[in-house]
């Protein structure tokens, strides 16, 4: 049985918007994929630029576990909720970011 608490939005705080639901298991899966693609980087041949893309997929995927972190945070209930999931929307989009310019380097280093 799941139980849900429903709460009226107050002009001085709002209700969350429920994005952390899907930030949180998108932002574990997309520390995989960063892992997965480190793993498979390593099968080719190395070289100055492949150090350079490994280092940027491993921030990356640190950056997803600090969207993860402030999304579970944002769960929990407390005033600072809406804030928290802010910030792990922000984080998350800026992960995606980066994982995108890791994807363009690594397209341009296969020969």
């Amino acid at each position: 049985m799941q139980f849900v608490i429903h709460q009226t939005a107050t002009a001085d705080k709002p209700l969350p918007r429920g994005l952390s639901t899907h930030i949180l298991p998108t932002s574990a899966t997309m520390i995989g994929v960063c892992m997965t693609v480190l793993s498979i980087g390593h099968l080719g041949a190395g070289g100055a630029w492949h150090m350079v893309i490994d280092k940027l997929l491993a921030v990356d995927a640190l950056i997803f576990l600090a969207s993860a972190l402030l999304s579970f945070i944002s769960m929990r209930p407390n005033q600072f909720s809406t804030s928290y999931e802010a910030r792990a929307e922000v984080v998350f989009v800026a992960g995606l970011g980066l994982l995108a310019f890791g994807a363009v380097g690594l397209a341009f280093m296969i020969k």
